[in-house]
């Protein structure tokens, strides 16, 4: 009896060593390099290759940041982490892939910052960012490019933020899309000082289905050019709001069908397109 009395101690405690090693393996802001290898503990002066290979090693909440120039592959991300790449060239590569999954807690916060996602190889990437759950979603100052879908897909499965600022979207099928297909909730986007231009349909698309939950996107200092359609509103529900803005160069410049609203401030450029729509009445600036 006082051997297995002895064995159970034992077992515990090596249990609680074990879970202790493991949480002190996260640390809260983790490193990567071009130079870099994944076996190492993603330290400044050791390095991670990946940003796959640092999330794993980073605390909820932590904060992934580059060295050196370099491609740190594709990711998923299932908490509230920043990564940012900092003053360096910080690329993902995903052919034939989306470049960042997002697929977060309820009330998770990631923030993708100083990043370059590229889909392009024998096989373009599906979406640059793909948000399927979290509670808010900041991207600043990121080109996304070459997407067979979108440079941004906004699909997340409950209630959610989306901020999109200082960044370039550009040559996939759509610069920004935003669903509530998969949502019980109602979605909210902001897209500020923001270009979504050559993408193959719309450079901001904004589409609630039949019976679904409404959106609310604000759409200030966007510049919108050389797309099939510069901002698409789509179904009752999508409600898309236009300011400061510049919406040229598209095939159509403003859409709105099946109920869906584009409202201006009155202080947008929409011209040179093969058909350049017309905004709901405008709302008064105070």
């Amino acid at each position: 009896m006082r051997k297995l009395v002895s064995s159970i101690g034992f077992l515990c405690v090596a249990m609680l060593m074990l879970a202790s090693s493991g949480a002190q393996a996260q640390a809260t802001r983790t490193w990567v390099s071009g130079v870099g290898d994944d076996v190492n503990p993603c330290s400044r002066t050791a390095p991670c290759k990946t940003f796959a290979g640092a999330i794993s090693k980073t605390a909820a909440g932590g904060e992934i940041d580059v060295l050196d120039p370099g491609g740190f592959g594709a990711v998923t991300i299932t908490k509230s982490i920043t990564i940012d790449g900092g003053g360096t060239m910080a690329s993902v590569l995903a052919s034939a892939t989306n470049g960042i999954n997002v697929n977060a807690g309820a009330n998770d916060v990631i923030i993708l910052r100083n990043l370059s996602i590229n889909g392009a190889g024998t096989t373009l990437g599906i979406n640059g960012v793909n948000f399927l759950a979290g509670r808010k979603l900041v991207i600043e100052n990121c080109t996304i490019e070459n997407f067979s879908q979108s440079a941004v897909s906004v699909a997340p499965s409950g209630a959610a933020q989306v901020v999109i600022a200082d960044s370039s979207l550009k040559a996939s099928a759509f610069g920004v899309t935003v669903s509530t297909a998969n949502s019980a909730s109602a979605i909210s986007v902001l897209v500020s000082n923001t270009r979504t231009i050559v993408n193959g349909n719309a450079g901001i698309s904004a589409t609630v289905p039949a019976g679904k939950p409404g959106m609310g996107v604000f759409l200030d200092r966007l510049v919108s050019e050389f797309n099939n359609t510069g901002v698409l509103a789509s179904g009752s529900g999508a409600i898309v709001t236009l300011g400061n803005s510049v919406i040229q160069g598209n095939s159509n410049g403003v859409v709105q069908t099946g109920g869906g609203s584009v409202s201006s401030f009155k202080n947008n450029a929409i011209s040179n397109n093969g058909v350049d729509g017309t905004p709901l009445a405008g709302i008064s600036l105070n």
